[in-house]
């Protein structure tokens, strides 16, 4: 009996500790680029009031030395000796029911930086770029110029070296005169756009028929299209030689192709 009663305190008394490290579960984990800046957290008091909310910060798993038991501390990132663009992991570890806050967590996120060194459209219609000084992984967008206005054609994860960085995607030109172009957006949300690049089509213009059609629309050859109704709502947009509209509703549409804005009626 005795030893039943001992095993049992110290069933209870392990059952606390574990509970008790469970508490300490609360995690935040920023991931990101150096971009030569620090980070600067809100440290609150603990839900029981004893010691701050806070208890470790790691930095690409290294536990940092910085002084973290006050209500606001500075997490300094210049003592890793990071250069510009370097990939970063930072954890920080806080108690149940209280939750730091991060006053400027967009000094790790990636910035457009990019270099544009060359751009140019091969006669096989493969658009192709080269950049230097990217200092954070973040996507181009091709975009290309038809019907007054420009058009996302593709997305491409950018590489996020400092060094050369080669890109290429096939591109879709209409007939005659083309311009293309490749942006990026961080966290700003402001575009960074390259220069234009012209190409000449020697394609022929693209017609379409019937202009009252009851279930096609049949191109010349195949174009990029979109189709608008009488409200200017887009309904439908790809790359065909055929379009099904049998499933619009009967009525008058507005139809962008190849390089023109042209209308139909739907019987």
């Amino acid at each position: 009996m005795h030893n039943y009663s001992q095993m049992k305190k110290v069933f209870f008394l392990l059952l606390f500790i574990t509970l008790t490290i469970t508490s300490f579960s609360g995690e935040i984990v920023l991931k990101g680029v150096y971009q030569g800046q620090n980070l600067f957290i809100m440290n609150p008091f603990s839900a029981s009031g004893v010691g701050f909310c806070v208890y470790e910060v790691t930095v690409n798993g290294s536990v940092t030395t910085d002084e973290i038991n006050s209500s606001a501390f500075e997490i300094d990132l210049s003592i890793y000796q990071f250069k510009i663009g370097d990939k970063l992991v930072i954890k920080i570890k806080h108690k149940e029911n209280c939750t730091p806050k991060i006053l400027n967590p967009e000094v790790i996120k990636p910035k457009s930086t990019y270099k544009l060194t060359s751009i140019k459209v091969d006669r096989n219609g493969i658009l192709s770029w080269t950049t230097t000084q990217e200092t954070g992984s973040l996507p181009y967008i091709v975009e290309q110029f038809r019907w007054n206005k420009w058009v996302k054609v593709a997305k491409i994860p950018g590489k996020g070296n400092r060094g050369i960085n080669n890109y290429s995607t096939k591109v879709r030109p209409h007939s005659g005169n083309n311009k293309f172009r490749v942006k990026q957006i961080d966290y700003t949300k402001k575009p960074r756009y390259s220069r234009e690049v012209n190409f000449r089509s020697l394609k022929p213009p693209v017609t379409f028929s019937p202009l009252k059609p009851t279930t096609e629309i049949v191109f010349s050859r195949e174009t990029m299209y979109e189709i608008y109704d009488y409200y200017g709502n887009l309904i439908l947009k790809g790359y065909k030689a055929k379009i099904d509209i049998s499933g619009l509703k009967k009525g008058d549409y507005f139809l962008n192709y190849d390089t023109k804005t042209g209308r139909f009626k739907k019987k």
